[in-house]
C-alpha cells in the first residue's frame, strides 16, 4: 500500500512515521524544511526568542528579590540568531533521521495531484509521477498580507521575517492582537524595544476569557506598551526614518518597524485540487470529515490546510489518526479527534493556557457550570519563585463534578494545563484532581485547590 504525503510539517511527518511503522510504503514530498516551515521557522524560533527575553528580564529585574546583587545581562543579537539557527537545524535533523529510519522516502520538491490517485513531484531534476493508494495534503499556510501593507522584509515585516528580524527594532508597531501578536509584543518588549499594539477590539485576545486578557493587558501597561484599542489599521507609510501606521479612527502609530500578525491563508493553490475533485471552502481550506478525509475518501487533509485549530499539537494528532485510518486502525477502538478538547498556550509573561469549555461560552449558551479560581499569590512555590501573578480557574459540571475546562495565567501555565487537559479528555471529576497526591511545594498544588 503506497501512501503519498505532500507537506512535511507536524501533520505530514507524524503521519509518515506512524504509517511506516504500521507497514505502509510512504513517500513524503517537502519543498522547504522537513518538520514544517510554520513549525520550525515560526513556532520554535519564537519560543526560543521568548525564552531569551524572559531570562534577560528575570536577571535584570528579579535577581535582587532573590537575594542576589550586581547581576545584569545584555542581549547579544548575533548570538541569539546563531542559537535559533542551531535549534532549527538540530530539530530538522532529528525529524529527517526519524523518517529515514522508518524507511520513508523523502523527495525535496513540490507535489500536486494529477488525478484521483496520481501525484506529481516536481524537483530540481525534473518531474516524477507517483501512483498512490492514499494521499495526505498537509501543505500548511502562509501569513496574510493586506493590500495596505507594503511588505519589504526590512521595515514592514510578516512573521516569516521576524524570527529573528534583520535588526532589532527601536520601536515596533504590531498590527493584530491575537495569539501571535501578543507574543510579539511580549518578546520585543523583553528585549527593551518600544512597542505599540494596535487592537481592533476593546481587549487583546478577543477570543479568550476577559479576565485572562485583562491580566495580560495589565502586564503590557506595566512594561510601557502602548495599546491602541478599537482601531483598525488602514494603511502603512514607509520612509527612510521608519513607518507610520494609519488607523480607521484617525489615530496614527509611528515606529521604526511594523509587524503584521493578522492571520494566515491556506497553501491550497497549485495542489491540483480541482483535477482530483477535492472540495474547498470559500476561504480556500480543504474540507474534511472527522477522519480528516476530504470528499474523495482516499485523500486526506491535515494541519493548517484543513482549517481546524492552527496548532502543531493538533496537526500531529491529525497525522497520527490519519495513519491509523489509512492502515485500517479505525476498525478497532478508535477515539476521534475532539478539537474542543485541545489545550493551547500563549507564551507571554505571564504565560496563558486554556483547554475545553470557556466560561464566556458557557454563559452565552445558558449552561450551568461551577467555576472555581485560586490565585498563585496563595501558592508557596509562587512565593519561592518571587512570581505570584496569575491564577488557576477550573470549570466543572455542578451535578457530576466532571471537569469541563480551565484557564491558567502564570509561570509555567503551558505545562500545568496538561493536568486539566487530561481531565477534560478522560472525563475525570474534580475529585480525581483533589485526591491526587501532588508534589509540595509546587505550582500544581493550585490545580488541586481550584478543583476542591
Amino acid at each position: 500500500m503506497r501512501f503519498v504525503i505532500i507537506g512535511g510539517g507536524p501533520a505530514g511527518n507524524q503521519a509518515a512515521t506512524h504509517a511506516a511503522r504500521l507497514g505502509a510504503e510512504v513517500v513524503l514530498i517537502e519543498r522547504d524544511i522537513v518538520g514544517g516551515a510554520a513549525h520550525l521557522l515560526d513556532c520554535i524560533p519564537s519560543k526560543a526568542m521568548i525564552a531569551t527575553g524572559g531570562t534577560l528580564q528575570l536577571i535584570n529585574s528579579q535577581t535582587s528579590a532573590m537575594g542576589l546583587t550586581h547581576v545584569t545581562a545584555e542581549l547579544d543579537f548575533d548570538a541569539l540568531k546563531e542559537r535559533i539557527a542551531g535549534i532549527e537545524s538540530r530539530l530538522e535533523r532529528s525529524v529527517r533521521t526519524l523518517l529515514e529510519s522508518q524507511g520513508v522516502r523523502l523527495i525535496h520538491g513540490t507535489g500536486r495531484l494529477a488525478g484521483p490517485r496520481t501525484v506529481v513531484a516536481e524537483t530540481a531534476d525534473g518531474q516524477e509521477e507517483l501512483a498512490a493508494d492514499f494521499v495526505l495534503l498537509s501543505t500548511g499556510s502562509r501569513p496574510r498580507v493586506p493590500d495596505c501593507a507594503p511588505v519589504d522584509g526590512v521595515r514592514v515585516l510578516t512573521t516569516r521575517h521576524a524570527y529573528p528580524p534583520p535588526e532589532l527594532p527601536g520601536h515596533l508597531v504590531v498590527i493584530g492582537s491575537g495569539v501571535t501578536g501578543v507574543e510579539f509584543v511580549h518578546m520585543f518588549s523583553s528585549f527593551g524595544c518600544e512597542v505599540t499594539l494596535i487592537v481592533s477590539r476593546q481587549q487583546v485576545l478577543p477570543r479568550k476569557d476577559a479576565e485572562v486578557a485583562a491580566a495580560l493587558e495589565e502586564n503590557f501597561l506595566e512594561r510601557g506598551v502602548r495599546l491602541l484599542k478599537g482601531a483598525r489599521a488602514t494603511g502603512v507609510d514607509v520612509d527612510a526614518g521608519g513607518v507610520v501606521v494609519h488607523c480607521d479612527d484617525g489615530r496614527r502609530a509611528a515606529g521604526t518597524h511594523v509587524l503584521l500578525a493578522i492571520g494566515a491563508l491556506p497553501n491550497s493553490d497549485g495542489l491540483g485540487l480541482e483535477t482530483a475533485g477535492v472540495e474547498v471552502d470559500g476561504a480556500g481550506y480543504v474540507t474534511i470529515n472527522r477522519h480528516c478525509q476530504t470528499n474523495q475518501g482516499h485523500i486526506y487533509a491535515a494541519g493548517d490546510l484543513s482549517g481546524k485549530l492552527p496548532l502543531s499539537s493538533v496537526a500531529q494528532m491529525q497525522g497520527r489518526k490519519i495513519a491509523e485510518h489509512v492502515m485500517g486502525g479505525h476498525t478497532r477502538a478508535h477515539r476521534h479527534l475532539d478539537y474542543d478538547k485541545a489545550a493551547s498556550a500563549i507564551f507571554t509573561e505571564p504565560e496563558i493556557a486554556d483547554v475545553g469549555l470557556a466560561e464566556a461560552d458557557a454563559f452565552a449558551e445558558g449552561r450551568k457550570i461551577r467555576v472555581t479560581k485560586v490565585p498563585f499569590s496563595a501558592s508557596a512555590k509562587a512565593l519561592i519563585n518571587n512570581d505570584t501573578r496569575g491564577f488557576v480557574k477550573i470549570l466543572s459540571d455542578p451535578a457530576t463534578g466532571v471537569v469541563l475546562g480551565g484557564s491558567i495565567v502564570g509561570r509555567h501555565a503551558a505545562e500545568l494545563i496538561s493536568v486539566i487537559a487530561l481531565a477534560v479528555t478522560a472525563g475525570l471529576r474534580v475529585n480525581d484532581i483533589v485526591e491526587s497526591l501532588l508534589v509540595h511545594p509546587a505550582l500544581a498544588e493550585a490545580l488541586a485547590e481550584a478543583a476542591d
